[in-house]
């Protein structure tokens, strides 16, 4: 096969921290065995039958025919139960109703297609416990993002669809409650990616929701050709901020907050501290509009400041068909660089810790690799734990349902990287329409997995069972607010930032909520060793201002760490 390599410019930065250590080993925890041998290779598995998850996802109608049904949904990694194991959420279309829809299903099955929750049963299977779980509402679901929102030690939903977006408190026996109206959460129209953060630091995760166009199921084309109106043919929808008044309840600060004054048609939202100013910013991905990075100007308020930052166009000005953004250190620096899906060219963007972006994607091959695709879910991890970020991504056609493989560079180390597709796995040839994908080591083996949300067919459960892998550390914090302003962290530790030193390197990752597209990954913040057999140095840079140092930890394990009270 060919190679193709990609080369990122990198800057550098080093932070230090002095603070005692709260830590503990969780669930899932391996003893550390010799570094491997020989090199790592990367490899892919359908585990699908296999751990019992059976979801076929529904665009709802004989025929796809219209934008709604071909944007497909998302899926969510979580330990709903603090089990110490990730369980799985995935979102479900519905069929329209036939007056408003030119394919109309003849028969509409029974039960109707609705969202699934599937129990991680910590043995490589996974339970259906949608019913229990109360987690099946009557909606066109397409996005879903997890946060503790009330910092009680339970995990809540926020899922979004079209006409209506739900806000789930978890219970904590099981069972979610939709308290969507109780708390405040009014979003109309079409709903699509959001994200939790602490865009104040006062210690309890505020919500951002993406919205994607004013959509109306009963427009026809004119002139109609083989397809349906795209997202141009409807005008475009502002976004909505909610702030979390660390009572339960949440107030609608679209206005006040700067957010609402831009209008576009929003297809993925991340939220992380860019610029290492301690607060985090929001970028969002739009269809066929200029792109938004929204910059936390530390008073509530934002600035847009895509075009200022090279984050709003493609290389040649226009405005792209852009899907799943990813924040991810992938040179080393310590600063966060992005990586956004697209309809045609994915943007890989490098900064340059100069409030800036330098979109390296076409001139390094990253691009041109994935030209013939339409790219949606992506994740960066170190698939094989050999001390670099590899990138997997997925595709599927646009419009006429037309099935692609799956790409995956492996990270070779200083912004470089290798086209490994076809040798990793022969799932990932297998053509499939995918839209959302999400991440996370469900096994607790230190070893990244992936589900993709394929559009109207089965949903593949990607199992890493790569060989020759080197060691792990996996980082699950505890943020110490209990939902009183200024007590500390949220409790899920969103906007932290984690540095981990080990073997003379430096790694850095910050946890964030809704990553790559409609998705959310494992709360974890996975890190891979290679060769190191300890942590030397780790460092936890809390939302709260508070800094924290761990040193000389064993590694292939999952630590909890817990910011100090």
């Amino acid at each position: 096969m060919n190679f193709r390599f990609l080369y990122l410019i990198g800057a550098a930065s080093m932070a230090v921290a002095q603070t005692a250590p709260i830590a503990q080993p969780t669930h899932g925890s391996k003893a550390p065995s010799g570094p491997p041998q020989v090199a790592p290779a990367i490899r892919f598995e359908d585990a699908s039958d296999k751990a019992g998850i059976n979801f076929t996802h529904s665009f709802g109608s004989r025929q796809m025919g219209s934008l709604l049904e071909d944007t497909g949904a998302g899926c969510v990694w979580l330990d709903y139960n603090n089990s110490g194991l990730e369980s799985l959420y995935v979102l479900n279309g519905r069929p329209l109703d036939d007056s408003v829809h030119p394919f109309p299903l003849k028969v509409k099955p029974n039960p109707l297609p609705h969202n699934h929750l599937y129990r991680n049963n910590g043995d490589g299977t996974f339970t259906d416990v949608t019913e229990s779980a109360g987690l099946d509402p009557d909606m066109y679901g397409m996005a879903v993002t997890a946060g503790d929102y009330d910092n009680d030690g339970f995990v809540d939903l926020l899922v979004t669809g079209y006409g209506k977006t739900i806000l789930y408190h978890n219970d904590g026996n099981g069972h979610f409650t939709d308290v969507t109206k109780k708390a405040g959460i009014n979003v109309d129209g079409w709903a699509i990616s959001s994200t939790w953060l602490d865009y104040d630091k006062h210690g309890c995760v505020g919500l951002f929701v993406g919205r994607y166009v004013k959509f109306d199921p009963t427009y026809r084309a004119f002139y109609a050709p083989t397809n349906y109106p795209g997202p141009l043919d409807y005008e475009g929808e502002t976004n909505k901020l909610f702030h979390n008044n660390c009572d339960g309840t949440f107030t609608d600060v679209s206005d006040k907050s700067g957010i609402s004054a831009y209008v576009g048609r929003t297809m993925g939202v991340t939220a992380a501290d860019f610029d290492n100013d301690g607060w985090d910013d929001i970028y969002v991905s739009n269809d066929r509009t200029e792109n938004f990075l929204f910059h936390n100007k530390h008073d509530g308020t934002f600035e847009e400041i895509g075009t200022e930052t090279n984050t709003a166009y493609g290389q040649n000005g226009e405005s792209t068909s852009s899907m799943g953004p990813v924040f991810a250190d992938l040179e080393g620096t310590g600063w966060l660089d992005l990586w956004v899906t697209d309809g045609r060219y994915n943007r890989l963007l490098h900064n340059t810790g100069t409030m800036s972006f330098e979109d390296l994607g076409v001139e390094n091959g990253v691009s041109q690799a994935n030209a013939q695709y339409a790219s949606w879910g992506a994740g960066i991890y170190d698939f094989d734990n050999d001390g670099q970020l590899d990138i997997l991504i997925l595709h599927g056609g646009l419009v006429h349902l037309i099935p692609q493989e799956h790409t995956l560079f492996r990270g070779l180390g200083k912004g470089k990287f290798v086209d490994v597709s076809r040798e990793a796995g022969s799932v990932l040839s297998v053509r499939t329409t995918a839209r959302g994908a999400c991440f996370a080591d469900y096994e607790n083996n230190g070893k990244v997995d992936a589900f993709v949300v394929n559009l109207g067919s089965k949903g593949t459960l990607l199992h890493n069972v790569s060989t020759n892998t080197g060691h792990w550390i996996a980082i699950k914090l505890k943020g110490a607010s209990t939902g009183k302003t200024g007590t500390g962290s949220n409790r899920d530790g969103i906007g932290a930032k984690v540095e981990v030193f080990a073997a003379g390197k430096r790694q850095t990752a910050e946890r964030v909520a809704g990553s790559g597209y409609l998705s959310q990954n494992d709360e974890r913040l996975h890190f891979g060793l290679g060769a190191a057999t300890t942590v030397d140095k780790l460092i936890v840079h809390w939302p709260s201002g508070r800094e924290q140092t761990l040193e000389n930890q064993p590694v292939d394990r999952v630590l909890t760490v817990e910011e100090p009270k």
